[in-house]
């Protein structure tokens, strides 16, 4: 009986994720089955329904379940200068290579709320980089775009932030990019200016660009290998050679199809440059 339960349970989780994908797009059938299912079943309960049938039948006829289901399989975890490591090493091996660029294309994909994207931005300003950068911000969730588009965030937050930007070799005081007013901060419009914001499912979705470097982080961990491989590839694809990939810190290029591309720029922050 438990494993006849297991099997009905993976059949309706797979009608779901297929009904999710043939109607709105959403493709998460090649997502690490257990975080999917964890979080299916959340939405279960959050709807008070009994089974996983009864969300996929309110999925496809009601489009506000569609997005809150859709939240809760989209995970968003971010600060700013989230593991200051990486952007310090950003800073020392990265930089020097991009100060001989005339124009600098960046992508972060998977941006979220934007705060690695308004973190690069301060960054590419206090190298004296900015002005020929641009910085191209794509998520699937067009809830978090326009999130990340407003450069709003909880004053709570700021504490943490302040401390990643000085381990991450901040040369200003980190208040000169923010006006505080009442529970929230507001980032500078002059770190948009050379933003472009735009949805993009790395899942679905094709290289749009050539880039000189592109950061990808902690998006690929909830991936399944097949997966994991293919963004690999649109990564590689929209990678200019001698271009820098930044993954998570938990990811590596290691057993990927495209591992012999790259050599390791920093192994303890996960920086590689495309070789070939």
């Amino acid at each position: 009986m438990v494993n006849e339960a297991s099997e009905r349970e993976r059949i309706e989780i797979e009608l779901l994720l297929e009904g999710l994908y043939q109607l709105y797009g959403y493709d998460f059938r090649n997502y690490s089955f257990s975080s999917v299912r964890r979080r299916i079943w959340h939405r279960v309960n959050s709807e008070r329904l009994a089974t996983i049938t009864a969300l996929t039948n309110k999925m496809l006829h009601d489009r506000e379940v569609m997005t809150r289901l859709l939240s809760d399989l989209t995970i968003h975890v971010t600060e700013m200068f989230r593991d200051p490591a990486v952007f310090r090493s950003f800073r020392e091996h990265v930089v020097p290579m991009l100060r001989t660029y005339p124009f600098i294309r960046i992508w972060h994909a998977g941006c979220s709320t934007g705060e690695e994207v308004y973190s690069m931005a301060i960054l590419l300003k206090e190298e004296g980089l900015y002005e020929k950068s641009r910085i191209y911000a794509t998520d699937m969730s067009e809830r978090v775009l326009d999130s990340a588009k407003q450069g709003v965030f909880s004053i709570d937050r700021m504490q943490s932030f302040t401390r990643n930007y000085m381990d991450a070799g901040g040369k200003e005081a980190f208040s000169k990019y923010y006006t505080a007013k009442y529970d929230s901060v507001l980032f500078h419009s002059e770190l948009k200016s050379n933003i472009v914001f735009a949805q993009h499912n790395l899942v679905t979705d094709r290289s749009f660009n050539e880039f000189n470097v592109i950061f990808c982080r902690n998006v690929m961990i909830y991936f399944n290998k097949e997966l994991q491989n293919h963004v690999h590839g649109l990564l590689y694809d929209s990678l200019s050679t001698f271009g820098i990939l930044a993954l998570g810190t938990k990811e590596s290029i290691n057993f990927t199809l495209h591992a012999d591309a790259y050599e390791e720029m920093d192994p303890q922050t996960r920086l590689y440059r495309k070789t070939k």
